[in-house]
Parts: structure tokens; sequence; C-alpha cells
């Protein structure tokens, strides 16, 4: 026990909890010489990582461990690992193409107002260096928008911008879990993994957009034929 807690870098009181709430393996796993010593298989190091891992950077309580580990560890390893990858690469890409929040307003004219909303809102999410790639789309985006019309003067503000966001959340909640489980299933190696999901950002926009356009032009036609006398 003493020995698998300085590999696991976790108190033997933690690993104990961990054996009582089943979620190290069986009883039969365990080699007991004794009645205060017993020898644990090696997988119990890589096991007890991955439950902390799970617990402090997933937030999964126990209970949800438990059923993980018991429906599939390895798939619970890749999926980790493939999760990590991706968000690192995405940190790495966000991070190298930051701007300052004075050079973003300054560029595309947006009132420093309309940026601060933006941020209450957490529609940016700048930090100290200024924003990244997204937020700073984000706002190029909303400078077109105030140059072609869309003012406050007849009622657009920066709240529309909730509407999307609210109605995006749940589609990106199942891509991501669709997206996932399908390279978790077929086993497909993290940089392959990470190469499908950066080679596929900027089709996903281009769909999106477009299928949003035709959504809009059915719409329109509706309201109008609604509207007929």
């Amino acid at each position: 026990m003493s020995e698998l807690a300085e590999r696991s870098g976790v108190s033997t009181g933690t690993i104990k909890h961990y054996l009582r709430e089943g979620l190290l393996g069986s009883d039969e796993d365990v080699v007991r010489t004794s009645r205060n010593m017993a020898y644990y298989p090696e997988e119990y190091v890589q096991r007890i990582g991955l439950i902390k891992r799970l617990q402090e950077e997933r937030f999964m309580p126990l209970r949800v461990i438990r059923e993980v580990l018991a429906d599939d560890p390895e798939r619970a390893t890749r999926m980790i690992e493939l999760e990590d990858r991706i968000l690192e690469r995405a940190i790495e890409t966000g991070e190298a193409r930051r701007v300052s929040r004075s050079l973003a307003q300054a560029t595309y004219d947006v009132p420093r107002n309309v940026l601060e909303k933006l941020e209450e809102l957490g529609i940016l999410t700048p930090n100290g260096r200024g924003y990244d790639a997204d937020d700073v789309a984000i706002v190029a985006a909303i400078s077109r928008f105030r140059a072609g019309g869309y003012e406050e003067a007849i009622g657009f503000t920066v709240y529309d911008t909730l509407r999307y966001r609210q109605a995006l959340a749940p589609l990106v909640q199942e891509e991501v879990e669709v997206l996932m489980r399908r390279l978790v299933e077929e086993e497909v190696e993290v940089e392959r993994a990470v190469q499908i999901i950066s080679s596929g950002a900027q089709p996903l926009r281009e769909l999106v957009g477009a299928m949003h356009s035709k959504l809009l032009l059915a719409e329109l036609r509706r309201h109008r034929g609604s509207q007929a006398p």
C-alpha cells in the first residue's frame, strides 16, 4: 500500500477509499499475504492517476467515474489523452494569435463600451494579453454588422449575440460528444484526430453559414406568405 501511494502520488487513505468504492477493480486482483500485507497490480498506479484526473480536470463525481471505468477504462484513458491534445493545440493556436484590446478596437472601429459589454456577457473572453483568434473574429463580425446598419438606434444591441450562443450551446455539446465518441471508438491516433478536427474547423464554419442562409431565406418566404391577405 505504501509503495502504491508513493508511485501514484495519493495518500493511502485515498487509495483505501477508492478500494471501498470499487474503483480499482475486484478483490481478486489483490494478493493478500497477511492481515496487514497485500500486493496490488501494477495497473493500479495508472488507474489511480486516471481517477484523479477525472476528478480534478473533469470534475466527475466518484459515482460517475465508477461507471466510466466499469464500462471501458482504456476508452476513458484514450478520451482524456485525445481531449488534452486537442485543447493543447487550440490553446497554442489561440495564444499565438492574440491581439491587444486597443489594437482590436482601433482595427475594427468598435466602441470601447461595446467591447466591454461583450466581455461582461462572456461573448469575448480576453486575458491579460488581449483577445484570441475567435474573439478577434467576433469583433470583426460586430464591426461589419454595425457598418451594414445593425445599430442601437433601430434596436440592435450586443444582447442579440446571446440568442446565438443559447442556440449554439446544445449543438456544440452534441457535436463534441459525437465527434469524441467516434474518434475514440475507431481508435484514431491522437495526432491524426487533432489533425482531423483542425482541418474541419473552417469547412464547418462554411457549412453552418450556408445552412443558416438557406434557413433564413426559407423563413423570410414563410413569413411573407403568412402576412399575405
